[in-house]
């Protein structure tokens, strides 16, 4: 990170301790344990419509989603030698504040009942979807903001990506279980424009130079990120998706996708790098591409081909990213992306929602069966066309990318 003056190691221990009070505070005069945590059913009032009685909800859905925000993703930003530590470091602090934040923001939208928050289990694993959100957010500026600022992007993140998941998935009613748009799309780009914003060409050169001279240790990082990736991600797509029928199309496909994506880097890195094989940080990009891409498809009828032809595609886009694309932002748009995420989160996730409107377009009773009613509730009950709900998906792409960019320029 930025060199720290003690005026600024004062300013980020004043903050954090005004933050961490105002959360007390709040929690103390709104935050409640949800009723559905008891053996009762969720009262008609609260909105329960995009979340599952804790009685359904089981410790290891939340462990998968937990352990990918605070190990995963740490150890992803990891990947500079000279922020390694510290960026691990400041990636815990986000967490703890932005888990908290999201807690009462969402709060606001999905559990408000007689002037009350009501959390529970699944409050909680959408508080870590939305940290992962910033988390992603953070890589495009990493090394060029320090704490504070941090801490602030975090504060405004959250409720931005907050307002876009509500109008996204309650208001329109689209489908984006493994939140493709609303973590990996929103995240990616609301990054790209903080640091649009902070543009320091002085440093760009600097920038390229570290990720050139990465080394073993690098390479250590990456080999524990990518495990952690390929053991826990399936899950973490899928926790939302409580009902079984769902739950298995959901981690299949993402599995499909991601051994795909895997192939196709050692197909391409050896012809665009010098290296005979591809370096493990390129096996972590792509595993990540992979993993995006089945964010909003993940639970739709994307078959085993289907999955495997996607996570293809977007394991030679990655790549493709990095080696033409990059430098384009670099020169051209101004943009510093310090550990890609505009090409292991943005393009994947955009491609996954063109992908999750595709297969829209296939959901019928024939092909869906008892699963429709999961995925497309208002399209089982005849509120909903099949056409009029894959124009509701694809609507929320530019819808998201609008909020995220816009987002991005204020907080920048």
């Amino acid at each position: 990170m930025p060199e720290h003056t003690a005026a600024s190691r004062l300013w980020l221990s004043g903050l954090c301790f005004l933050l961490q009070i105002l959360n007390i505070l709040l929690f103390a005069v709104f935050v409640r344990y949800s009723p559905e945590s008891s053996a009762g059913q969720c009262p008609p009032q609260l909105n329960c419509s995009r979340k599952n009685q804790d009685s359904g909800f089981q410790q290891p859905r939340f462990q998968d989603v937990h352990i990918q925000v605070l190990i995963s993703f740490g150890l992803l930003v990891a990947f500079l030698g000279r922020y390694g530590p510290g960026s691990v470091a400041i990636s815990i602090l986000i967490i703890a504040f932005a888990i908290q934040w999201a807690v009462l923001i969402q709060g606001i939208f999905h559990f408000f009942l007689n002037d009350k928050i009501y959390v529970g289990a699944q409050s909680m694993v959408s508080a870590d979807f939305c940290t992962t959100a910033v988390l992603i957010s953070t890589g495009a500026v990493l090394g060029r903001v320090n704490p504070v600022q941090m801490l602030l992007l975090a504060l405004l993140e959250v409720t931005l990506c907050t307002l876009n998941e509500y109008i996204l998935l309650s208001l329109m009613g689209v489908s984006d279980s493994g939140r493709s748009l609303t973590v990996h799309t929103f995240g990616a780009y609301f990054g790209l424009m903080v640091s649009r914003v902070l543009y320091q060409p002085h440093k760009d050169k600097r920038k390229k130079e570290e990720r050139q001279n990465m080394g073993h240790q690098t390479d250590a990082f990456a080999v524990a990120g990518t495990i952690y990736l390929w053991v826990f991600w399936p899950g973490f797509t899928s926790t939302t998706t409580v009902h079984d029928n769902a739950e298995n199309w959901a981690v299949l496909n993402t599995y499909f996708s991601l051994v795909a994506s895997t192939v196709a880097t050692f197909i391409l890195s050896p012809v665009l790098y010098e290296n005979s094989t591809p370096r493990m940080v390129q096996i972590q990009d792509a595993t990540l591409a992979g993993l995006a891409v089945m964010g909003m498809a993940g639970e739709m009828l994307a078959t085993p081909f289907g999955a495997l032809i996607a996570g293809f595609l977007v394991g030679l886009i990655s790549p493709l990213g990095f080696r033409f694309f990059t430098p384009v932002l670099h020169s051209r748009l101004k943009i510093q992306d310090t550990c890609g995420v505009h090409n292991i989160h943005g393009l994947p996730g955009i491609l996954g929602a063109l992908l999750g409107t595709l297969l829209t377009l296939l959901a019928t009773a024939d092909t869906y069966g008892d699963r429709l009613e999961l995925v497309f509730p208002l399209v089982a009950q005849g509120s909903r066309s099949v056409t009029h709900q894959a124009l509701i998906q694809l609507s929320a792409l530019p819808l998201t990318l609008l909020f995220a960019m816009l987002g991005g320029c204020l907080t920048g």
